[in-house]
């Protein structure tokens, strides 16, 4: 830690001149441009990282309108099909007295995609001005986003479960609608978004905070 008697300031490996490789994580120096044991290309940070993040964001965003538009489950009972959206299926299972499972579909399905696609971009302004978040917060939410990530695919999960197991002939059966495609496209997107946020940005504007 250097004093220069007025403040104190963090020695960071980027201050020292030290750059780590993205994917083994091998340590060289200033000099260095590629790295002696996995072969990848060394950048001290990665500068095209927010426009990659964006692009994928507003994939996921606009794969996310026609997955509530188009109906998520094509249900046939004795020939008579319905059709249901996300939201007509979160109301249906409220209906027939499914509370909970309604709560975990209307969470994975609308809470979680939502939230993430905010946080995504909170980081992203939050990285270009501290005013947003200061400090250790933005390491939370980037831990938060890659957290809640894995929880994505809940929907998509359920729907594959009941199309397979609910397979009765003329009696009833199930069927993915064309919105299972694009959740899970938005779902896919969102995770390519969050992947390619370089979290070295993190770390250097948690070091412009305390200049």
């Amino acid at each position: 830690m250097e004093n220069d008697g007025r403040t104190q300031q963090v020695l960071t490996a980027r201050r020292a001149g030290l750059i780590g490789c993205s994917r083994c994580g091998q340590v060289y120096g200033p000099e260095s441009r590629v790295c002696g044991r996995c072969g990848s290309p060394l950048t001290s940070r990665d500068v095209q990282s927010l426009q990659r993040v964006l692009a994928w964001l507003v994939a996921g965003v606009i794969a996310y309108i026609p997955a509530n538009i188009y109906p998520m489950l094509l249900t046939s009972t004795f020939g008579k099909t319905t059709e249901n959206t996300i939201v007509g299926g979160v109301i249906a299972l409220i209906d027939h007295g499914s509370y909970g499972v309604a709560l975990i579909v209307f969470a994975a399905s609308v809470v979680i995609p939502i939230g993430k696609f905010i946080a995504i971009l909170y980081l992203v302004l939050s990285v270009r001005s501290a005013a947003i978040i200061r400090g250790h917060g933005r390491q939370r939410l980037y831990e938060v986003v890659e957290f809640i990530g894995r929880w994505s695919m809940i929907d998509v999960f359920v729907v594959a479960i009941l199309a397979a197991l609910v397979q009765l002939n003329f009696a009833a059966t199930i069927n993915p609608g064309i919105a299972a495609v694009s959740f899970s496209l938005s779902v896919a997107f969102t995770m390519l978004s969050a992947q390619n946020f370089d979290p070295r940005l993190l770390w250097d504007a948690y070091e412009a905070d305390d200049t």
